[in-house]
Parts: structure tokens; sequence; C-alpha cells
């Protein structure tokens, strides 16, 4: 099992769906573009945001586990995703890429 390094690349905010749909919150995000994260095999690496690591735990397990060239050629990188979370808001774009390390 390797492991897999997690990038902050984009974070959006729609804010005319927050003025017409959201409840005011304070504060919504701690993640900042450029920040890495490792991830230990399948373990959600410290600081991962519990939401974030919920759409890409699965990616991030196959990368971990070898798996490659998700839906037939997506990515440039057959060894990384493009994924983001799931707040229809503020969605954070993360890069996972298997690196050659392999897992504790």
């Amino acid at each position: 099992m390797k492991k897999c390094r997690i990038t902050v690349m984009r974070m959006a905010s729609y804010q005319d769906l927050i003025s017409v749909y959201e409840n005011p919150m304070e504060h919504a995000c701690d993640m900042k573009p450029g920040q890495v994260f490792i991830a230990n095999g399948w373990q959600k690496p410290e600081g991962m945001c519990d939401s974030a690591w919920e759409s890409m735990s699965s990616f991030v397990m196959a990368l971990a586990h070898g798996g490659e060239n998700f839906y037939d050629g997506w990515m440039k990188n057959p060894k990384s995703a493009m994924i983001s979370c799931n707040d229809g808001f503020r969605p954070v774009s993360f890069l996972i890429e298997a690196l050659d390390e392999d897992a504790e």
C-alpha cells in the first residue's frame, strides 16, 4: 500500500446560492489553496475536513492500493484524481496523487 498526497488546488464560493439558501455561518472551511496532506494508505490525514474526506476516501483507497486510470483516461496522470468536496456553496478541489512511498 502507498501513501497519497492530497493538495488543495482551488476554493470556490457561490455567493448567489449562499444568499438564497444557506443559513448564516461564522466559519465554513479551514482549507487553504496549496495546502498539502499526506494520507498514510487509506487513513484520513490529520486536519483533513471530514466532509471532504467522505468525498475522496474511495479514490485515496484505490490509489493507495495501486488503482489507476479512473474512468478510462480521465486524468493525464493515471495515478491521480481531481475530487471536490460535497459543499455545494463552497466546493474545494483536491488533487490526489499516489506516491511511490510505502504507507507505514
